[in-house]
Formats: structure tokens, sequence, C-alpha cells
């Protein structure tokens, strides 16, 4: 039987497009959960995943030489804390995935690729351009930071460095300083993306309803929200710590969970059938005029 449409809505119009995200409010088990089913979708399409994400290491080792030469550890944490802030756009293809296997589609690296078909992909690519201006600039402003608590000076080995950030005033203040901006960058990241690109993906929604629905999950749930944040903070720092490699495991895990994490916070929209098809009812001669009137009564 098929479903009636709403209002004044047209049969031809999607569903999506003439409602408004409706948001639950989820708790930390929803979390939990939601990093269960991530790993999941990462344990089905393992080796896709990693082809996917095998740049990003890369990318952080590019990043780094290009930022301080050889001398790339007052930028090493920076770097692995600002993957957070590029993580929600380098898991397209992950969360098409997760999206396919949902609909109990096949899921194959091919099949990622799908996302660059969206009608959405252009609002996704402007947000992403968002997302890296917003990493860069957390890179710039973390290494004037530690000039200010240090000067121009090149760090020593890991061991010199790790002493001179623990051991004196300058490197507490480096510690704390950073941390506190960090977050502020974290937050607005947070705040701006956290179920955007999903939305856009499954609703074709555009950038600016796209973040003005992620500000809103944040505000309906904010503890569930900052403890996620976090998880995807301390994930995205242990995954950087063996030279940037974990990320190759992290970031699937993460961006599959962040489509289940979607999935619970957003209210899912009914699906539209398409009316059912006319019936050709026998007419007789002796019903004209009156056949002619489809508010008559009509018997099986």
């Amino acid at each position: 039987m098929a479903t009636p449409y709403p209002g004044n809505v047209s049969p031809l119009v999607p569903a999506v497009t003439a409602t408004a995200p409706v948001i639950r409010t989820i708790h930390l088990s929803d979390l939990s959960d939601a990093l269960r089913l991530g790993w999941e979708d990462f344990k089905a399409v393992p080796s896709h995943a990693i082809i996917l994400c095998v740049i990003y290491p890369v990318l952080g080792l590019v990043l780094a030489r290009l930022a301080l030469g050889y001398s790339i550890l007052p930028l090493l944490f920076p770097l692995a804390a600002g993957f957070a802030l590029l993580g929600p756009f380098a898991a397209l293809g992950l969360y098409e995935l997760s999206y396919r296997r949902e609909r109990g589609e096949e899921a194959s690296a091919w099949h990622a690729t799908e996302v660059l078909r969206s009608p959405s992909f252009g609002a996704m690519l402007g947000l992403g351009a968002l997302l890296l201006a917003l990493f860069v600039i957390w890179v710039a402003t973390a290494q004037a930071i530690y000039v200010a608590a240090f000067g121009y000076e090149s760090a020593a080995e890991i061991p010199g460095f790790v002493k001179r950030v623990l051991t004196t005033s300058q490197g507490w203040w480096l510690i704390v300083v950073g941390c506190g901006v960090g977050f502020l960058f974290a937050l607005v990241a947070l705040c701006i993306s956290v179920v955007s690109f999903p939305l856009m993906l499954d609703r074709h929604a555009s950038a600016a309803d796209a973040m003005l629905t992620s500000l809103q999950v944040v505000i309906r749930n904010p503890v569930p929200m900052a403890a996620w944040g976090l998880i995807v903070a301390v994930l995205l720092v242990i995954g950087s710590l063996p030279f940037f490699l974990g990320l190759a495991i992290v970031i699937p895990l993460l961006g599959h969970a962040t489509w289940h994490l979607y999935r619970k916070v957003i209210e899912p929209v009914a699906v539209s059938h398409a009316p059912p098809p006319l019936v050709k009812v026998q007419r007789y001669a002796a019903d004209f005029p009156s056949s002619l009137f489809q508010w008559r009564r009509r018997d099986n």
C-alpha cells in the first residue's frame, strides 16, 4: 500500500527536500554503538578502507617536512590533532561504503568513488575547502605558539625535545596555551561538520543547511558531542604516534562510525513511494454521465 504524500508536496519532488532534519537526543551508549558498527564496516571492507586512507600517513609526513624541513618535532602533535579538522571530509568515500552496506548493496573500493557523482559533491568540496583552511590556520597558529615559547631555535632529538617541553616553564606554557587554542579549533570543526557530510550525501543538503544542522546537533546533545570529540582526538593522536601509520586504521574506523552516529542523531525520512498505478475499471453506458466525476463511489 503506497504512503500518501504529505500536504502539498508533489510526488515528483523527493521527500528529503521538503522535510527539515529531525534531531534526536542521544546518549553516551550510542557513541559506543556507533563505534561498534563502524568497526563492523571496517572488518567487512578493510583493504578498501586502507587504500582510501593510505594517503593520510603520507600527507602527514609531507606536511611536516614542508613545514619545518628536518625539524618536524614541534609540529608532530599539532599535525596529529589537526587531522580531526580534515577527518570529516577525508571520510567521504567511507560514508559511501557504509551507506551501501546499509542498503545491502555491494561495497568495494570502486564503489567509494560513487560519492563523486553525488548532486551535493560541490557543496562537499566547499565545506572541505573550509576545513582545509581551518587546518592550515591551526598549523600556523601552533607554530607561532611554539616560537613564542622557545624562539626559532631548532628542536633537538626526541628525548631533548620532550624534556624541554615537560620540565620547563616555557614548555608548560606551550602545553596549556596550545591545547586551549587547539580545543577552540576542534570545537569549531565539530560544530560545523559533525554530521554535515553524511547529511549532504544522504539528503543532498546544501553546505549551509548541513553546517546549521551540525550546529543544532551539538547544541541538542552537548555532552555526547563533547565525548565524541574527545574520542576522535584521542584515537587520532594514538593513530599518529607510529609515524602516522595508525591512521590507516583509525581514519576508516572513525569514518564508518561517523556515518552510524549520523543515523542515530538524525531521524530517518520515510521513503516516499510512487503513486499506485491506475486500475482500469469497466464502465457501462448506463453510468454516463456520472462516470465523468471521480468523486463518485466505486464498488470493488
